[in-house]
C-alpha cells in the first residue's frame, strides 16, 4: 500500500471536498480498493502505487480547475475524475478571470476590450471616462487575472484622500479606516471575483492591499499590479509620486474622470496635466470609455449623455 497527502491552501476544504465529503466519495467510488481521508486542509490517500498516482491526478486536475473557475460542482468532478484532465474551457476570447461560482468575468463592451488590449500591450495604462463604463471593474479584474496566472506577486488599490463635497476629518480612525468607504467599489469587485476565505487570507498577508495613495510614498512596487482609482483628484505632484513608484515586472492601471474632479478650484488637476506630457510614451497606453459603456440602469447612460451635451453648449 501507498499513500500521500494532498494539502489545500486559501481553498475553503467544503468548496473542495463537497458537502459531507461527496466529492471525495465520487473519486473513492472511483477507485474502491483506495482509501480517502479527509482531516481539516489535508487529504490523506492509502491504495496501490497506480491508484495513488491517478487519484494524485485528479487531485491536481481538481485544483488547476478550481484556481480557474472558483467553483467544482458535482459534474466537473465526474468529469474530471473520468478523464483525468481538467474540462475544457468555455473557449470564450472576452473572458478575463472567473469570479465566485464560476460566473464569468469579461469585456462586455468594444472599449473594454480595448482597456484588455491596453494592459496586455503596455505596463502603464490610463482608463479615461464617466462613472458606470466599468473602468474599476475591469481593472480590478486584470489584476485578478494576474495575480493567478502568477505573473506578478500581490495588488495594490490606492486613491487619493479627496472627498466628493464631504469632509473626512469627522469620520473615526486614521487615513486609511477614513477612506476605507470610499473604496467599497473596489471592494464590491473584489468580492465578486475571490472566495471569502481567500480573499480574507490574501488581504491579512498583504498580497491584497487597498491603501490611501499618501501609504505609497517612498515605496517601491515590484512584482505588483497597482491601480489607482479616482485619479482625476491627485495633484500633478501626487500622480508623479505615484507613477514613479513603478518597480520590474510590475503593471499599473491608473482610472480617472475628467468630468468629476473635486479638488479646490484653484488646483490642477495631475491626470489633466499628465495626458499630454505621456501621451507619446512607449509602453504608455490610454484608453477612453464613454456613455457606449455603460451597464448599469438605462437611465445612468441618458444622464451621462445629457451633462456631456450641457458641458458642451
Amino acid at each position: 500500500m501507498d499513500d500521500f497527502i494532498f494539502t489545500l491552501e486559501n481553498i475553503s476544504p467544503v468548496e473542495f471536498f463537497g458537502i459531507e465529503d461527496e466529492y471525495l466519495r465520487i473519486i473513492e467510488n472511483s477507485y474502491p480498493s483506495s482509501r480517502i481521508i479527509p482531516r481539516g486542509n489535508e487529504i490523506i490517500v492509502k491504495g496501490s502505487s497506480k491508484d495513488v498516482s491517478k487519484i494524485e491526478d485528479i487531485f491536481n486536475a481538481l485544483l488547476t480547475h478550481f484556481h480557474k473557475y472558483n467553483h467544482l460542482n458535482l459534474e466537473m468532478v465526474e468529469a474530471i475524475v473520468k478523464t483525468g484532465t481538467q474540462t475544457p474551457s468555455s473557449g470564450d476570447d472576452d473572458v478575463i478571470v472567473f469570479g465566485n461560482k464560476g460566473n464569468v468575468i469579461k469585456a462586455r463592451t468594444t472599449n473594454q476590450r480595448n482597456l484588455v488590449k491596453a494592459v496586455n500591450e503596455n505596463d502603464i495604462v490610463f482608463a479615461l471616462g464617466p462613472a458606470g463604463t466599468g473602468k474599476t471593474f475591469i481593472s480590478v479584474a486584470l489584476a485578478v487575472r494576474a495575480l493567478k496566472n502568477k505573473t506578478v506577486k500581490k495588488i495594490i488599490f490606492t486613491r487619493p484622500a479627496v472627498e466628493a463635497g464631504e469632509n473626512l476629518g469627522f469620520l473615526p480612525g486614521d487615513l486609511k479606516e477614513k477612506i476605507d468607504p470610499y473604496l467599497r467599489p473596489i471592494y464590491d469587485a473584489l468580492g465578486e471575483m475571490i472566495p471569502s476565505e481567500k480573499l480574507k487570507i490574501y488581504q491579512e498577508t498583504n498580497i491584497i492591499e487597498i491603501a490611501p495613495l499618501a501609504y505609497m510614498r517612498g515605496r517601491t512596487l515590484n512584482n505588483a499590479f497597482v491601480i489607482l482609482d479616482e485619479a482625476q483628484n491627485t495633484t500633478p505632484m501626487q500622480l508623479k509620486m505615484f507613477l514613479t513608484r513603478m518597480g520590474p515586472t510590475s503593471k499599473m492601471i491608473v482610472n480617472g474622470d475628467t468630468s468629476q474632479i473635486d479638488l479646490a478650484p484653484k488646483q490642477k488637476s495631475g491626470l489633466i496635466e499628465a495626458i499630454p506630457i505621456l501621451q507619446n510614451i512607449k509602453g504608455i497606453g490610454f484608453v477612453t470609455l464613454d456613455a457606449r459603456d455603460v451597464l448599469r440602469h438605462k437611465l445612468v447612460k441618458d444622464i451621462i449623455i445629457a451633462y456631456e451635451k450641457n458641458n458642451k453648449s
